[in-house]
């Protein structure tokens, strides 16, 4: 395969991960979680495993994320940061 481009994808990956981890907004950190799902759900199908792919996109990427944020809106804010 094209070693550039998964090395750019292995970076963006690097980088969603390290982003979720540090910001401090929930809402943030889940939509990260999700760029980080779609960005592995990228690699595994240039690796060649496309059933792992696919299970990635639909529950890291998809049911994850819808839940992270839903759960994220029905939650307040008890402190002013």
């Amino acid at each position: 395969m094209i070693w550039q481009l998964d090395l750019a994808i292995l970076t963006l990956v690097v980088i969603a991960g390290i982003g979720a981890i540090t910001v401090k907004d929930l809402l943030g950190a889940s939509i990260l979680f999700g760029a980080y799902s779609f960005m592995m759900c990228l690699l595994w199908s240039i690796m060649g495993a496309v059933d792992v792919s696919f299970t990635e996109a639909s529950v890291g990427a998809g049911a994850s994320t819808v839940f992270f944020v839903a759960a994220v809106f029905r939650t307040s804010r008890r402190t002013k940061d």
